[in-house]
């Protein structure tokens, strides 16, 4: 276009040396003057079309950039726990209702399946060759090569008519899950901890539905999602101790976006948050509680996310068929799938269970 332009203004430039030349009368003088005005007239139109092309330009690029497309598409009934392995440039998420653990190579597009002997709340990272799992009633240790899995701590004294729901691990590398009761009654969940020895701590008592939680990049500050509150929480984090303190609710969330599920965390420590019933991904300022960026997702309840790619610049998004009317399921054929979408910032990497 800068071409074009540049072509444009020598022809006028040559076009009104010519009039300029040939003005011998004052009719000349007064065609040359017309002339003059009708160059600045298209030198205008020219050099607005090109602005307008420019800005149409930078808009279609933006658009590309936030358009959700399917990365795996699949039927999964309950599809959660999206967390990168960086070390393999892999995607593990899970199907609780489906009991099984799924592990998608973008590369490839292969998903491998590894099925649970019950439902499974959660998945993290411990190697190569095994990761760690969350089961009804307690965490196991699966082989990666045969699926093959052995009990790590077993939960069943604290997990009375519970089972254990979404976890991640702090930077420390313990493991954070929690727990939600099989009616869903209020309060009547928790949030726990497991350390590389096994022993179970509890963090946070009369939870309903306990669900994402991430780390800001300096491991001081933790946030936590219990669903039914439609809020995300904030907590004094220490990094050596695992200790928490001084709860108080950062993010509020209209029941009309729907409720809060999933969550990571991106490069600028904004949240982002799977919304249950809500058709979308949302990226929240957990500093001013204020609505940044909202993704709209072709599925009606998005249950998790998590940064991957090679440059942590993908959001991977997992979501379930479950809890939908006919209509919905005729409107989101492809809930349950796990889809994709480069949003504009980058992600941080995930921790590992140490």
């Amino acid at each position: 276009m800068r071409v074009v332009i540049f072509f444009v203004l020598i022809a006028l430039v040559s076009l009104v040396i010519l009039h300029d030349e040939a003005s011998i009368n004052k009719k000349q003088n007064s065609i040359n003057l017309i002339m003059k005005k009708y160059s600045l007239i298209i030198l205008a139109i020219v050099l607005m079309s090109c602005n307008s092309n420019e800005k149409q330009q930078k808009k279609n690029d933006t658009a590309e950039i936030n358009v959700v497309t399917v990365a795996y598409k699949i039927d999964s009934k309950l599809g959660e726990g999206a967390i990168w392995n960086y070390k393999t440039s892999e995607l593990y998420w899970i199907d609780i209702e489906g009991k099984s653990l799924n592990i998608f190579n973008p590369k490839t597009n292969q998903n491998r399946s590894f099925s649970t002997a019950s439902q499974i709340g959660t998945v993290v990272p411990k190697d190569k060759d095994e990761a760690l799992i969350a089961l009804t009633d307690g965490i196991y240790t699966m082989n990666l090569q045969t699926g093959k899995t052995i009990l790590f701590s077993d939960m069943r004294e604290v997990l009375t008519n519970s089972r254990l729901n979404d976890g991640k691990c702090d930077p420390s590398g313990r493991l954070w899950v929690g727990s939600m009761n099989w009616q869903q009654e209020t309060g009547k969940a928790k949030l726990f901890t497991i350390k590389n020895d096994s022993s179970v701590t509890t963090k946070i008592n009369s939870v309903t539905i306990s669900n994402g939680i991430v780390w800001t990049k300096d491991k001081t500050t933790m946030y936590y999602i219990d669903t039914p509150t439609s809020q995300i929480k904030a907590y004094d984090y220490n990094n050596a101790s695992g200790d928490i303190s001084n709860e108080r609710v950062v993010v509020e969330i209209p029941e009309e976006l729907g409720f809060p599920d999933g969550m990571t965390i991106d490069a600028e420590d904004m949240v982002w948050v799977g919304m249950w019933n809500g058709n979308a991904v949302i990226r929240f300022n957990p500093k001013t509680g204020k609505l940044l960026q909202k993704i709209e997702v072709p599925a009606h309840n998005v249950t998790s996310c998590a940064f991957g790619g090679e440059n942590l610049e993908t959001l991977y998004i997992t979501s379930a068929k479950l809890d939908m009317t006919e209509e919905e399921l005729e409107k989101y054929p492809l809930a349950g799938s796990v889809f994709k979408i480069n949003p504009g910032v980058k992600g941080v990497k995930s921790n590992f269970f140490k």
